[in-house]
């Protein structure tokens, strides 16, 4: 198994369809839910164990999932709102450094991925085709679309959830 994609690397294939772009929708929704119970009943030391060598612990993946999603949402704001907007990267492992995402705790980040989820399903929902085909440009993807980022976070959440929970199955927590 790839301790680091422990459900494969994500793939877009290209155009969805509105069945599958229902399925992204849910999972964006479903995502804090999953999270919550995958890191139910762990103990501090257990948040602070490294889902793989060298990886992040699990805290700072529970607190790095709203950094990035919260980041995501704002590009699908601006580029619902702007025509095709450069948007600003950010240095994502520098952030899961910072203080709070290495010892904050994590109910503040999990009631924030819960109230984001909420929020973004909502406007998801209320795209329309037009809407989906809407992009930004990142500085080192260049062009992407607002249905390959649909697709993307739809995986990004389970991505780092199976991340915690395959490393709950390997130790049997």
């Amino acid at each position: 198994m790839d301790l680091k994609y422990p459900i494969g690397r994500f793939e877009f294939t290209g155009a969805l369809t509105e069945d599958e772009r229902r399925k992204c929708i849910h999972q964006i929704e479903a995502a804090p839910v999953r999270l919550r119970a995958a890191v139910e009943d762990l103990s501090e030391e257990q948040l602070d164990t490294r889902y793989r060598p060298r990886g992040w612990t699990i805290r700072q993946v529970v607190h790095y999932l709203p950094d990035s999603h919260l980041n995501s949402y704002t590009r699908f704001r601006l580029a619902l709102t702007e025509d095709d907007p450069t948007i600003r990267a950010y240095d994502e492992a520098a952030w899961a450094e910072l203080h709070d995402a290495r010892t904050g705790p994590v109910g503040v980040s999990l009631d924030l991925l819960d109230a984001l989820h909420r929020r973004w399903a909502g406007l998801l929902r209320n795209m329309d085709d037009g809407d989906y085909r809407r992009g930004f440009r990142h500085p080192e993807l260049g062009a992407v679309t607002l249905e390959a980022s649909v697709a993307l976070y739809a995986w990004h959440g389970r991505h780092h959830i199976a991340q915690i929970t395959s490393l709950r199955q390997r130790r049997e927590w």
